[in-house]
């Protein structure tokens, strides 16, 4: 999806505004000979900054903050759900044991 098709889907949302966001880092499209390509996991980016601005009104320098905040929170899901897919090929045994140890921890 090209950077027009990308305002498009935002009726208060300018060229401008977005290009400004892709120069801050915020949202990372790649960069074709054509233009800016946004993937779907970039629109959805897009989309979340929106919110955070006009939806919940944060103020723009905190947006770095926020961003920074919940690519943290992700990326331990990503490895939370590894740590759930390697025990879930351990022996029942390792597995239970695992589980033990947790339960102590809580």
């Amino acid at each position: 999806m090209d950077i027009t098709a990308v305002v498009a889907l935002f009726s208060d949302l300018s060229r401008i505004e977005l290009t400004t966001w892709v120069e801050r880092g915020w949202v990372v499209p790649d960069a074709e000979p054509s233009g800016l390509v946004f993937r779907e996991i970039d629109v959805a980016r897009v989309r979340l900054i929106h919110d955070l601005r006009r939806g919940m009104d944060v103020g723009e320098d905190a947006i770095p903050l926020v961003l920074s905040l919940l690519d943290q929170v992700y990326e331990l899901r990503c490895r939370l759900n590894g740590v759930v897919q390697v025990l879930a090929t351990q022996p029942a045994d390792v597995q239970r044991a695992v589980v033990d140890a947790l339960r102590l921890r809580v």
